[in-house]
């Protein structure tokens, strides 16, 4: 007996100890691991697409791979390009100087009917700060440009980095199946318990992951050029800044496009405000409320709320990859809390003859 339990310990010390070891070992590639887990999921259709006409996976996965480089480098590049130019030319405009017009904006805000009640009621001062207002928008500028300037140096770590991506994608295109065939022989459910999380992981990844991106870029798109098309400058980084925010539940494109709106309208920039709401109802929140569904269709999908939580946590936790990461992590664990919720129920149906 005493020999049995010296022999458990000793199993779960090495076990910790090389855990932690291993864990050491892979910290510094998770972020290039989380990319290719995300990139491997949106293009698995792909692959699956050309295996089936390509019957050696090898060169499936790596046809694959040759059309993510092609959808990704050029386009990515690119806007990446126009939006560091975009940045700085908006950064270099945010002096006190320049923002007369936000300042006449303010003044009138202040000056309005309904404001001017509101102090009277509350004895309060103008309630909409001026000087906030510049403050934030200086920082905020000042802070997107320091994060492109230390990021844009790095250039031979972000090289690195993309290279363990595309190699990770690779293999998780080709050997991903049968992963996923090995982890769930390790799974301490029966088979009807493995099929089902396998189901609802499936639904969960379509409804978060595919249905998220494809509206997120598609939103991102159609906004860029709406803003192009009536002269707001930075097309590009207000697209990228909506299709961050299609991710974000009940908010949405609207905190990018309907604040812009009310600014023009103010602006006495009557055709272009009242244009750029009526665009951005009818069409741009359109594509969420039309396109999402058809994709999601009769899937298990998780609850507005919780999608909310999962975004800003995954976005805090791990970054921009936290968008997608975050709703996928939190499918998964309410997948497994399915399992152990239906146990029980599983458990009794056995035992009834």
């Amino acid at each position: 007996m005493l020999k049995d339990r010296f022999y458990v310990v000793t199993l779960l010390f090495l076990l910790g100890t090389l855990g932690y070891l291993t864990y050491e070992i892979m910290s510094p590639f998770f972020a290039a691991i989380a990319w290719s887990i995300v990139i491997s999921i949106i293009f698995y259709p792909v692959f699956a697409f050309i295996s089936r006409r390509v019957r050696i996976k090898t060169i499936a996965a790596a046809i694959t791979i040759i059309l993510i480089l092609i959808v990704l480098i050029g386009p990515t590049t690119y806007l990446t390009l126009m939006l560091i130019d975009e940045v700085q030319i908006v950064a270099s405009r945010i002096n006190d100087s320049n923002l007369g017009s936000l300042k006449e904006v303010v003044q009138k805000l202040n000056s309005s009917p309904l404001i001017e009640k509101m102090r009277a009621y509350t004895g309060a001062g103008d309630l909409v700060s001026e000087t906030a207002i510049l403050e934030s928008v200086k920082n905020m500028g000042k802070s997107l440009l320091q994060e492109f300037s230390l990021r844009i140096p790095n250039i031979l770590a972000a090289v690195i980095d993309f290279i363990f991506v595309v190699f990770t994608t690779f293999f998780l295109l080709k050997d991903g199946p049968g992963f996923l065939s090995k982890a769930k022989d390790y799974m301490p459910f029966n088979e009807a318990q493995k099929e089902r999380l396998a189901g609802q992981i499936k639904d969960m990844i379509v409804s978060t992951v595919y249905g998220g991106v494809v509206v997120a870029i598609i939103q991102g798109i159609l906004g860029g050029i709406a803003y192009a098309f009536i002269g707001i400058e930075a097309p590009v980084m207000w697209g990228m800044a909506m299709s961050v925010m299609s991710f974000v539940p009940l908010l949405g494109t609207f905190a990018i496009w309907g604040p812009t709106s009310i600014y023009l309208i103010i602006e006495h920039s009557y055709t272009q405000g009242i244009g750029l709401f009526l665009f951005g109802v009818f069409v741009i929140s359109m594509v969420d409320n039309i396109l999402k569904p058809l994709i999601i269709g009769s899937r298990t999908k998780m609850p507005t709320i919780i999608i909310l939580f999962s975004v800003l946590g995954g976005i805090k936790l791990f970054g921009v990859i936290g968008l997608i990461m975050g709703p996928l992590i939190t499918a998964v664990f309410i997948s497994v809390f399915e399992i152990f919720r239906h146990t029980e129920d599983d458990i009794v149906g056995q035992r009834i003859p």
